[in-house]
C-alpha cells in the first residue's frame, strides 16, 4: 500500500510538474492570430496578409520580441467562407488564448468575428480599405475609409488630369463593402451634379468569372459621354474581368476603370499590356520611392526567397494590405511596450496617438479616438510591367472620417468608439 501510495504521490507530482512546466513555457511567449483566407476566392489576396504578418513577427522576434518575450504565430484558415471566419475568431480568442489578431479582408468577413471580439473583448487589426459606417472598441482599421480612397479617385476621375468623367459606371462584387461605398459614391456624385441616368450600378457575385456581358454593357454606356468605371470587384474575379477588358479592347484612354481592390498582388496572373492607364487607388504602391520603401521591399524579397513563397520567391511584389498589415503589428508592438501589458483595455489606451514610419514615406499616426489611421492617398496608373506608377497624390496623410457625410444621419454619429 505504502508502495502504491508513493507511486500514486510521485505520479500526481510528475503531473503537475508537466502542468507548471507547459504553462510556464505559453507564459514565454505571446500568441498572436492570423485569421486570414488561405484558401477559396480570396486566397489569391488574402494568403501574402499572412506571409507578411509570419515576416513582421520573425522581424520583431529578431530584434528581442516584446516585453522580453518572444511572438508566437497561431495561423487558420477560414477559408472564404464568412460564417467560418466567426467560428476561427471564437477559437483563436478562447481557446488558444492569442493576444491579439491580424485579419479579414472582405467587410462581411469583418462583419462575421465583429460581435466574437466584442462579445470576448479581443483585439482585430483590420488591414484592408473598407466602406466606413462602423467603430469598435475592439478594431483598429489601419486600411482606408472612403475619404481616404473611394471619394479622392472620383474626383480625380472628375478632374481635367483625370479624363473629366462625367458618366459612371459602379461595378461590384455583391456583397457590404462595394454596396455601402456606392452608396456614398452616389450621393458624392449626386452633390456634383451627376444625374442618375448616368451612372450604371452592377454587381457580380464572389467567383464571378463571365464578365463578356458586362464589359459590351460598358461599351455600350460609354458613347452616352465621358465615362469611367469604378470597380469594387473583389478576390480572383479581377482575373477575367481584367483579360475580358483587354479582349474587348476597352483601353484606359476610352473608359478609364479605378480599382479599389486591385493592386500589384492581383495583377500577377493578368497580362497587363492592354491595362496600360487604368488606374487604381490606394495609400502606397510598391513602385513608391523613399528609402523606407527600398527596405521593406528588399526585407520581403529575402523573407519570400528564404521561405519558398509561391510567386514571390522569384517574383517578390508588395501592396498596400501588406504595408497596412505591417504598419499594424508594429503599432501594437509599440503600444503594448507603452502599456508594459498586452491587456485589451490598456493595450487600446495606449494605441492613441501612435506613429510609425510607413514605406508609404509618411509618418502615419493612428488616431487619438477614432481608430483608424491618418494616411496619405494615391492614384496610380498600371503600366506594361504590372507596376503602378503615381499621377497624383495628397501632400499629406488624410484623417479618417469613418462616418461619411454623405450618409444621411452621419454628422450626429460620435468619431470614436463606445468604450464600453
Amino acid at each position: 500500500m505504502n508502495r502504491r501510495g508513493s507511486l500514486t504521490t510521485l505520479a500526481a507530482s510528475l503531473a503537475l510538474g508537466l502542468g507548471l512546466g507547459t504553462q510556464a513555457r505559453a507564459a514565454d511567449t505571446i500568441k498572436v492570430g492570423v485569421l486570414h483566407s488561405l484558401s477559396g476566392t480570396m486566397a489569391i489576396s488574402e494568403t501574402v496578409l499572412k506571409d507578411t504578418v509570419l515576416m513582421a513577427i520573425d522581424d520583431i522576434n529578431a530584434k528581442g520580441g516584446v516585453l522580453g518575450k518572444k511572438l508566437e504565430p497561431v495561423v487558420v484558415d477560414p477559408a472564404s467562407n464568412w460564417p467560418l471566419f466567426a467560428e476561427k475568431a471564437k477559437q483563436l480568442l478562447t481557446q488558444d488564448k492569442v493576444a491579439v489578431v491580424f485579419g479579414c479582408w472582405t467587410s462581411v468577413s469583418r462583419k462575421s468575428v465583429l460581435p466574437v471580439f466584442e462579445q470576448n473583448n479581443g483585439l482585430l487589426f483590420y488591414p484592408v480599405q473598407y466602406e466606413g459606417e462602423e467603430l469598435s472598441k475592439n478594431v483598429f482599421y489601419t486600411g482606408a475609409a472612403p475619404n481616404q480612397q473611394a471619394i479622392p479617385a472620383v474626383e480625380y476621375l472628375m478632374s481635367k488630369e483625370g479624363g473629366g468623367a462625367r458618366r459612371f459606371v459602379l461595378l461590384g462584387t455583391d456583397y457590404v463593402y462595394p454596396r455601402t461605398t456606392n452608396k456614398i459614391l452616389r450621393a458624392f456624385l449626386k452633390s456634383k451634379g451627376v444625374k442618375d441616368a448616368d451612372i450604371l450600378e452592377t454587381y457580380t457575385p464572389f467567383g464571378h468569372s463571365d464578365y463578356q456581358t458586362i464589359v459590351a454593357d460598358v461599351k455600350k454606356f460609354s458613347t452616352g459621354g465621358k465615362t469611367a468605371v469604378i470597380s469594387t470587384i473583389n478576390g480572383d474575379s479581377n482575373v477575367p474581368f481584367y483579360k475580358e477588358l483587354g479582349n474587348a479592347g476597352l483601353k484606359a484612354k476610352d473608359v478609364p476603370v479605378v480599382a479599389f481592390s486591385v493592386g500589384e498582388e492581383e495583377l500577377r496572373g493578368v497580362d497587363t499590356k492592354p491595362l496600360v492607364g487604368h488606374l487604381a487607388a490606394w495609400n502606397y504602391f510598391m513602385s513608391v520611392k523613399n528609402p523606407t520603401n527600398t527596405a521593406f521591399i528588399q526585407q520581403w524579397s529575402d523573407y519570400a526567397k528564404a521561405k519558398n513563397i509561391a510567386g514571390h520567391k522569384d517574383k517578390p511584389l508588395t501592396n498596400d494590405p501588406m504595408e497596412a498589415t505591417w504598419i499594424g503589428i508594429h503599432m501594437w508592438k509599440q503600444a503594448v511596450e507603452k502599456a508594459k501589458s498586452t491587456d485589451t483595455d490598456k493595450v487600446i489606451a495606449a494605441m492613441a496617438g501612435q506613429t510609425f514610419t510607413a514605406p508609404d514615406g509618411f509618418s502615419v499616426k493612428m488616431d487619438e479616438k477614432n481608430h483608424h489611421l491618418h494616411k496619405p492617398v494615391m492614384v496610380g496608373e498600371i503600366k506594361a510591367d504590372g507596376q503602378f506608377s503615381v499621377v497624383w497624390k495628397t501632400k499629406g496623410p488624410v484623417k479618417a472620417q469613418p462616418w461619411s457625410p454623405f450618409i444621411e444621419g452621419n454628422d450626429k454619429k460620435k468619431d470614436e468608439p463606445d468604450m464600453k
